[in-house]
């Protein structure tokens, strides 16, 4: 009987990294640059130019559901998952806020066939206007990796205290390493106190391209952020004609390498 084969490994002979591939976008409730309620030409963005090609691993999009009860979901989703093929991370009842919802509070994730979840929670977070986060833990051709997507508040105050209430759900939760993504309403690049280690007790990295407004992006509001041992690679911001003219942010797509683990 042969042994299982050997894991790949990097040029240098180090273990090779599973890489997932991230998108994040703020849909604004699908009104575009003209002011223009569309989501039509949402779903046409994300299948012709933000997904087109290659698909992304983690798609990830914020106000997707209407703002006022029963936060209906906005988009078609069916049409989504059959012209990108990713799948509905959220068509369990449990995991959306109601039964017309698509997502918590807006926040809606989107997942490759490859990322199999094994645990998923959803986040009430502290503030006047509802924000939530969906948290999946899954494996990606057995490496595991956690998923937190979520929408912040505009005020540090508030980022601050919902970001501590994260940082308290992640002691709970089995170690792993752990993306944050969406739109965190951060417009420092190097964080702000709202994500440093103390108030998150742990460190999360990556790049901070400009993604808002839509026109001339000088904010990094949106992030794709990970824990070491993983890694943030190749972040870009698409700006494809559709994609422009359907929101009033732009998506953040990157590359998160992931240590591959005999567990």
């Amino acid at each position: 009987m042969t042994g299982a084969p050997p894991r790949p490994a990097d040029r240098n002979g180090a273990p090779a990294a599973s890489r997932l591939a991230c998108l994040t976008w703020n849909v604004h409730r699908a009104r575009g640059s003209d002011g223009r309620v569309d989501p039509g030409r949402v779903a046409a963005a994300l299948a012709h130019e933000a997904c087109a090609g290659a698909p992304p691993d983690v798609l990830a999009l914020q106000e997707a559901d209407t703002e006022a009860r029963p936060h209906r979901g906005l988009l078609d989703l069916g049409r989504l998952e059959r012209e990108t093929g990713l799948v509905h991370a959220q068509a369990a009842p449990g995991l959306r806020w109601g039964d017309e919802s698509h997502g918590l509070h807006g926040v809606v994730v989107l997942l490759a066939a490859r990322v199999a979840v094994a645990h998923a929670d959803l986040l009430d977070l502290p503030g006047h206007c509802p924000r939530g986060a969906v948290v999946l833990e899954a494996r990606v051709e057995g490496t595991p990796v956690r998923i937190v997507a979520t929408h912040l508040a505009l005020g540090q105050p508030l980022r601050m205290a919902q970001l501590r209430v994260v940082g308290q759900y992640l002691d709970r939760r089995p170690p792993m390493p752990t993306i944050l993504m969406g739109d965190l309403n951060e417009w420092r690049p190097w964080g702000g106190v709202a994500l440093s280690p103390r108030l998150l007790g742990r460190r999360f990295a990556g790049p901070a391209p400009a993604t808002f407004p839509v026109r001339r992006p000088c904010l990094p509001l949106d992030r794709i952020l990970a824990t070491p041992p993983a890694r943030v690679r190749a972040a870009r911001v698409l700006d494809g004609p559709l994609t422009v003219a359907a929101s009033d942010h732009r998506p953040l797509a990157a590359e998160v390498e992931l240590p591959i683990t005999d567990a």
